[in-house]
């Protein structure tokens, strides 16, 4: 990607915490033709199955999640503070009513089979290896269900492969 140098999953210096929970980031999959991205503040990033993996969880009501489901690819892509912003309007507008990318001003570009932004200051490709619905009956913790799920619209977690990191 013109702009981005490749780098390691371990070359990674953010606070994942803060990058996840605080800076936010954008999900983004579908096509350089077709795609969306939407504004995401819970994920994780680790080691399973012997591979290193970014974890985003989508609900199904949202626009992006047909795009992360038909597709076997999608980015995380994490801006600069300059981009909250943009990041507040893909956050809280939909895809099916506005051209997120043209509102917001971003670019996109091609990363792999799916689509990443020029502004990013880090994007993580990422192969889907599983998926699954979160399940009410599956909480330990009752009241995390009750508070974040009172109407019991679950998001469907990703565990995607990284397959390439590229830094600015």
């Amino acid at each position: 990607m013109e702009g981005f140098r490749k780098i390691s999953p371990k070359e990674i210096a953010d606070n994942v915490f803060k990058m996840i929970g605080d800076d936010w980031f954008l999900t983004c999959a579908g096509t350089m033709d077709d795609f969306n991205m939407m504004t995401c503040s819970w994920g994780g990033l680790g080691h399973i199955w012997e591979m290193d993996v970014a974890t985003v969880v989508i609900r199904p009501q949202r626009h992006t999640y047909g795009y992360t489901e038909k597709g076997d690819y999608y980015t995380v892509c994490v801006f600069g503070e300059e981009y909250r912003k943009a990041l507040a309007f893909c956050g809280g507008k939909s895809g099916r009513d506005y051209d997120k990318a043209k509102e917001t001003g971003l670019t996109p570009i091609q990363c792999g089979e799916t689509i990443a932004f020029k502004e990013a200051r880090l994007v993580l490709l990422c192969r889907k290896v599983y998926t699954d619905m979160l399940k009410k009956e599956c909480f330990v913790d009752q009241g995390i269900a009750a508070e974040h799920y009172p109407a019991e619209d679950f998001h469907r977690a990703y565990v995607g492969e990284i397959v390439g990191v590229y830094t600015k």
